[in-house]
C-alpha cells in the first residue's frame, strides 16, 4: 500500500503518493504567538462557523427559545461548554453568585437556606450525562422537515457535571415521612418551575455548579443548576433556587400546559420525563455530504435514558438489513455513546438510518411505529429512527420511509 489507506485490500482514497514531501507552509517557517496569547483559549479561526445556532422563526422571541448543539461538528461524547445547546423561557439572568441562595422547605425537619458557599463545603462527584429537550426532533412528527442535523437533532448535548447529589442535601435537612413529590424552581425570570417524584430526586439527581471541569456558564445555570439524569431537559432546572418538598405534585404552567404530550384522542400523557433510546447518524449528514465513492466511517451518536445503549443497528438500504456498529468506549449510563461502521460507498442512492437497542431490550421505533402509538398532534418525544438519503453526487437529505 502506497499513498493511500487500504481497506480489504482495495484503495480507499484515490490520491497517488506525492513524488517527495510537501514544502514548509509559511507558518512552519516563523515563530508563533506564546504562551497566555489567548488566555482563556479559544478556537482556531477556521473553526468560526462551529457553533450553536437557533432558527428565529421557530419562536416569537429570543427569550424564550432554544439554541442547536452542532452534533455534525463534534467529535466523541462531551459537548464543549461553548456549543452545548441552549433553552430559556425567559432570558438569561446574570446572577451574583455571592447573593445566590438554595431554598429546601416543606416537607422537611430542618429548612435550609444554602450560600454557594454552603453548597461548594458538601462531598461532591462528578459523572457524565446528557441532556435533551423533549422536543428534540418535534419538527418531524408530521413530516421531515429542517434539512439539517443541527437543527433537527441537535437539541441534546452531553457533559461532565461537578456538585453535590441531592440526596446528600435532603439527608442534610431531614425528609418528613408524608413527603413525595419536590418541587424544582430556578431563579430565572419565568422561575421555571417542575414537579419531580421523591424516589427519583433521592436515586441520581444531582446540584451542581460545574460543567466538564470549569464553572457552569450563564446561559447553563450559573451558579447552580439541578441534573436529572435521563428525563428530559426541562426538569433539569437551571438557576436552582428552591427545592419544596409536598406530599403531592404542584400542576403549574409547565406541568399541565406546556410539557405535555398530546395523544390522538387530544388527552394528553401526564409526567413523561423519561428519554427513551434514540440514536442520529452525525456523518454523513445534510452539512457534511459525501466527497464521491469509496470508503467512508458512518459515525453516530445513541444514548437513551433507561441506563446503557446495549447496540446499535446500521442500515444502508433503507432498514431491509442491518449491521451491528462499534461502540466506543466509555458506554456510560444515560450518557452519549459513539458509534461507528465502515462503509465503501458505490455512489449509488442509498438511504442510511441508525437503530439502538438500549440494554432493558427497548428497541428504537420507526416514525410509522410511533405515530401508531402516539398519532402526531405532539411535538414531544419523537425518538423515531433517522433516515438520511444519499444522493449519486453524495448530497444528503432529510427524509422519511412509509
Amino acid at each position: 500500500m502506497t499513498g493511500s489507506l487500504a481497506l480489504g485490500g482495495k484503495p480507499a482514497i484515490a490520491d497517488p503518493a506525492p513524488a517527495s514531501p510537501p514544502a514548509d507552509a509559511p507558518w512552519s517557517q516563523s515563530i508563533g504567538a506564546g504562551v497566555v496569547d489567548r488566555p482563556y483559549g479559544r478556537p482556531a479561526d477556521t473553526e468560526a462557523s462551529v457553533i450553536r445556532r437557533n432558527v428565529p422563526w421557530l419562536t416569537a422571541s429570543a427569550e424564550s427559545s432554544v439554541s442547536f448543539s452542532p452534533l455534525q461538528e463534534l467529535h466523541g461524547i462531551i459537548t464543549p461548554n461553548g456549543l452545548f445547546f441552549e433553552r430559556h423561557h425567559a432570558g438569561r439572568p446574570d446572577i451574583d453568585p455571592a447573593q445566590h441562595k438554595l431554598m429546601i422547605h416543606g416537607l422537611v425537619e430542618r429548612p435550609l437556606l444554602l450560600t454557594m458557599k454552603d453548597v461548594l463545603r458538601f462531598p461532591s462527584i462528578s459523572r457524565i450525562h446528557f441532556i435533551e429537550c423533549p422536543a428534540n426532533g418535534g419538527m418531524n412528527w408530521r413530516a421531515a422537515q429542517m434539512n439539517s442535523l443541527q437543527f433537527s437533532h441537535g437539541m441534546v448535548s452531553c457533559a461532565e457535571w461537578t456538585g453535590v447529589r441531592l440526596s446528600t442535601l435532603l439527608e442534610e435537612v431531614g425528609i418528613k415521612k408524608e413527603a413525595k413529590w419536590a418541587m424544582v424552581e430556578g431563579a430565572d425570570g419565568a422561575h421555571m418551575n417542575r414537579s419531580l417524584p421523591l424516589d427519583k430526586c433521592l436515586d441520581d439527581c444531582l446540584v451542581v455548579y460545574a460543567q466538564n471541569g470549569e464553572a457552569l456558564r450563564p446561559e447553563q445555570g450559573y451558579p447552580l443548576r439541578l441534573v436529572v439524569p435521563g428525563w428530559e431537559g426541562n426538569v433539569n432546572i437551571k438557576w436552582l433556587r428552591r427545592i419544596k418538598l409536598g406530599d403531592k405534585p404542584w400542576h403549574s404552567r409547565e406541568e399541565t400546559s406546556k410539557y405535555t404530550d398530546l395523544m390522538p384522542d387530544g388527552t394528553s400523557r401526564g409526567f413523561t420525563w423519561l428519554i427513551d433510546a434514540k440514536s442520529v447518524i452525525t456523518f454523513p449528514c445534510p452539512e457534511k455530504p459525501l466527497d464521491g465513492p469509496g470508503l467512508y466511517e458512518i459515525r453516530g451518536l445513541a444514548w437513551t435514558g433507561n441506563g446503557k445503549v446495549r447496540r446499535v443497528d446500521v442500515s444502508t438500504d433503507g432498514g431491509v438489513n442491518w449491521q451491528s456498529a462499534r461502540l466506543h468506549e466509555p458506554v456510560l449510563s444515560k450518557a452519549l455513546t459513539k458509534f461507528t461502521l465502515p462503509w465503501r460507498w458505490d455512489g449509488r442512492p442509498a438511504l442510511i438510518a441508525s437503530r439502538v437497542i438500549d440494554e432493558t431490550g427497548y428497541v428504537q421505533p420507526t416514525i410509522a411505529e410511533l405515530r401508531k402509538q402516539r398519532g402526531s398532534n405532539s411535538v414531544y418525544h419523537n425518538n423515531s429512527i433517522q433516515t438520511w438519503q444519499v444522493k449519486p453526487d453524495g448530497s444528503v437529505f432529510n427524509v422519511q420511509l412509509a
